[in-house]
């Protein structure tokens, strides 16, 4: 690649760096093409970008923005999962890859939020659930006291037809 093109790559990368909520740094050494391949589809499903750039052009995209953390990662070959949306899906689809797969595919690093996370921090964002399943709770949570509020109010009316519907019949049987 001439000067030309690499300074384009740089250029493209930050971009990207700078639009993405989460980066994910692994080291891709034994994967097969076909793997890399299953990881392309699974990471392209969740809305993750995965590249394999060079460590030196990726350390000059990072340079100016919250990502610079994984600057001491950038050693041996590294791939970058760059996601713009939800964090969570990306670290699932990577970490299961890292399980499941038996070639030595390991996750070095991560940001998030600006900071610099560990395969661990990356494994327990893994385990949380999706970004739908925590809002869906949420909503559950707040729309609870308000379920149960209207259900006071309706049980109120409910118990005086009862009681009159009772009274009615206890007269009628006289």
């Amino acid at each position: 690649m001439n000067k030309e093109g690499k300074h384009q790559l740089v250029t493209e990368v930050h971009d990207k760096l700078q639009r993405a909520k989460a980066v994910f740094l692994a080291d891709f050494r034994g994967m097969n093409v076909g793997q890399a391949t299953e990881l392309r589809n699974e990471l392209r499903k969740a809305a993750v970008e995965f590249k394999v750039v060079k460590n030196t052009l990726l350390e000059l995209a990072s340079k100016g923005t919250d990502k610079e953390a994984l600057n001491p990662y950038f050693a041996g070959p590294t791939a970058v999962a760059i996601t713009y949306d939800d964090p969570v899906a990306a670290a699932k689809v990577l970490s299961r890859f890292a399980k499941e797969t038996t070639n030595p595919f390991t996750l070095k690093a991560g940001v998030l939020s600006g900071k610099a996370i560990s395969p661990a921090d990356i494994q327990a964002l893994a385990d949380l659930p999706s970004r739908e399943v925590l809002i869906a709770k949420m909503l559950g949570s707040m729309q609870a006291p308000a379920t149960n509020f209207v259900g006071v109010l309706a049980a109120v009316p409910g118990s005086f037809v009862r009681a009159l519907n009772a009274i009615r019949i206890q007269k009628e049987g006289n």
